[in-house]
């Protein structure tokens, strides 16, 4: 297809806003969870490989961290099995952990894998159990009943927490030149399989790596004021006030805890991002005006 003059520079023009961008961030490693309605629509599936793609062609580390719960709702749903959920966290019994690593391990973290492969990158899929990568613990969570005077402790069965992260088997696979693509399961010391929350793994391994980047693919446009506009170039002073005035509630709470974390531990900046834009992962890259929230502790960002 031939483009004319108006198309090409239009082209060069894109080209050129990114180079700055590009030669920042070269030799950098950015963590992006995956999830939400980028992990369902078809489109939205293959501009997301083709970001991670070219994130990797012009020199930076992508790694990419998913999530699969409506995949694995919809495969309990199937076998009859019923979902039960704790403060938003899906209740794990040993049946039901069976399918969350059949669904996670194997279903939803190769399709990804093909994903990224078919669109010319080298991915390679592998669970918090490989090597040890992700060791986990099991979370405790607490439930107050006007009924007694202390918090009730709630088994919620195999939904664990990150203790530590194998940095050295992500370090193993970036120096192969390949892309990571991490299912959030962990393993315990008594080697019980865990099942975490993804943000919280992409968020841990920003941490450890201290990557220049956490991205965290939601399906809102980012973080909203009180007014509904979209709130942009936070630091984290300004993050734990909206969250002290009521202004960060609710579901959005524990991603942006986890974005606040990361940075405050040492990753440059996070960004919560909507995967429910084409490219979306690029836009926010390479653009000076992105298409979500960035937080940050360091200027000029």
């Amino acid at each position: 297809m031939s483009l004319n003059r108006d198309e090409a520079m239009n082209i060069a023009h894109v080209l050129a806003e990114a180079l700055p961008y590009i030669q920042r961030f070269t030799g950098k490693t950015i963590v992006v969870k995956f999830g939400g309605n980028a992990m369902v629509d078809e489109d939205l599936q293959n501009s997301f490989a083709r970001d991670i793609v070219m994130m990797k062609l012009v020199g930076m580390n992508p790694i990419v961290v998913h999530g699969g719960g409506p995949q694995i709702g919809d495969l309990l749903k199937r076998l009859n099995i019923d979902s039960q959920f704790v403060n938003g966290m899906r209740v794990t019994d040993s049946k039901t952990m069976d399918v969350v690593e059949m669904v996670l391990g194997a279903t939803v973290n190769k399709q990804i894998v093909n994903l990224i492969n078919r669109n010319g990158g080298e991915a390679i899929g592998i669970t918090g159990k490989d090597g040890q990568l992700i060791r986990a613990k099991k979370l405790e969570v607490s439930a107050h009943s006007p009924e007694i005077s202390a918090s009730e402790i709630i088994d919620i069965g195999h939904v664990g927490e990150v203790s530590s992260i194998n940095k050295s088997v992500i370090d193993m696979l970036l120096n192969s030149n390949f892309i990571p693509v991490i299912a959030p399961i962990g393993v315990g010391e008594d080697g019980a399989s865990y099942n975490i929350n993804a943000d919280l793994v992409a968020g841990k391994i920003a941490e450890v790596l201290q990557a220049e980047k956490l991205m965290l693919l939601t399906n809102v446009e980012g973080l909203m004021d009180k007014q509904g506009k979209i709130l942009t170039g936070l630091s984290t002073a300004e993050v734990d006030e909206l969250i002290a005035d009521g202004t960060i509630y609710g579901g959005m709470l524990p991603k942006i805890g986890c974005a606040l974390d990361a940075v405050k531990c040492g990753v440059t900046s996070a960004h919560i991002i909507d995967g429910r834009v084409s490219h979306a992962v690029l836009l926010e890259i390479f653009t000076h005006a992105g298409v979500g929230t960035l937080i940050t502790n360091k200027a000029g960002l």
